[in-house]
């Protein structure tokens, strides 16, 4: 690991001050970061340690919405009452990631801010478009098991890991960031960025902002129809192969509002409004749903050659995506038990 300065910022102004300086990095749980430390994909000169700052609050408001603090941890997050009782979808993906100690320490703009477990990444000895630039990318003629069917570059078909980014994509998060500039918020669907041919960019994020707070608005209707299941090689500690968020607002068996996104299949939580509108005003059948996996996986790409490609995700992320929304239509699963041999 590289020498780095070290600040502990005491308030949010001296935070956005302190990140200012080059090659400067902000840390909270550090459940990352420091693992690309050490590995020495990453290395920042200065950390600037905000666990200091006020914004672990965790605050429903009358109108059903919610505020996220970015410094809540993931595990606060998930067994929140409110988070437990009226945005189920959350919960269950929160608790389908990492392990307990993980969770316990992670922090929730760390969790939106999380880099890729692409193998080649993290191998400092082989090359990477996303962590070198212009270097390759060993995955698109090796092992891609984990990799990118949608959304890919021919780049990097990398994919993004976290599991609390699938249903916050699904619920229509907003965040909210800060700079010496200003505030401003994202859209959800807007915040992390497919590669492109600049892969090393993961997020819309400039790097003076300093996410405050994720807002999620009012999702009752979906309380009773969601769940979040997830494919995954082994139960214990495994990012997905494939994750999929659905929550239903039903009445009389028809569908009045869907929501829909998947994980483990691109640079990005992938969602796409105009496959959620394909559901609405249908009866909740799986002929309905199958209509949609289709559509959400339209131009969907193996990647990778022989016993290393990943074209067993299409099929795969094809009946889970029927499969989840089956399940919400009936009621809500929180659906931790799902695995792949």
């Amino acid at each position: 690991m590289n020498p780095f300065a070290y600040t502990a910022a005491g308030s949010v102004g001296d935070a956005l001050s302190d990140i200012a300086g080059a090659n400067a990095k902000f840390v909270a749980g550090g459940t990352n970061l420091l693992d690309l430390m050490k590995e020495n994909v990453m290395r920042p000169a200065h950390l600037v340690d905000i666990n200091r700052l006020p914004l672990d609050g965790i605050e429903p408001r009358p109108d059903g919405s919610v505020r996220l603090g970015a410094l809540a941890r993931n595990a606060a997050t998930a067994h929140h009452p409110f988070v437990r009782e009226n945005l189920p979808l959350l919960s269950s993906a929160i608790l389908a990631g990492a392990s307990p100690q993980i969770r316990n320490m992670a922090s929730n703009g760390g969790n939106l801010l999380q880099r890729t477990r692409c193998y080649y990444f993290y191998d400092s000895l082989v090359p990477c478009n996303k962590r070198e630039p212009g270097s390759g990318c060993p995955a698109m003629g090796g092992l891609a098991r984990q990799h990118a069917i949608l959304g890919a570059s021919e780049h990097c078909i990398a994919t993004h890991p976290s599991d609390m980014c699938v249903a916050l994509a699904a619920l229509d998060a907003t965040v909210n960031v800060a700079s010496v500039r200003g505030e401003r918020t994202i859209p959800f669907g807007e915040f992390h960025r497919l590669p492109g041919d600049r892969p090393e960019v993961d997020t819309t994020l400039e790097p003076d902002e300093l996410i405050v707070a994720i807002d999620i608005p009012a999702s009752r209707q979906f309380r009773d129809h969601s769940v979040y299941m997830k494919l995954r090689e082994r139960q214990s500690y495994a990012f997905a192969l494939v994750s999929v968020a659905a929550a239903l607002d039903i009445d009389g068996g028809v569908v009045r509002e869907a929501r829909l996104a998947l994980g483990g299949v691109a640079h990005k939580p992938w969602r796409d409004p105009r496959v959620e509108a394909l559901i609405v005003g249908r009866p909740a059948t799986a002929a309905t749903f199958e209509r949609a996996a289709a559509a959400l996986l339209e131009g969907a790409v193996p990647q990778g050659v022989g016993v290393g490609s990943n074209a067993f995700k299409i099929p795969l992320a094809r009946r889970a995506i029927v499969r989840a929304l089956a399940q919400a239509a009936e009621a809500t699963v929180t659906n931790l038990g799902d695995n792949v041999r």
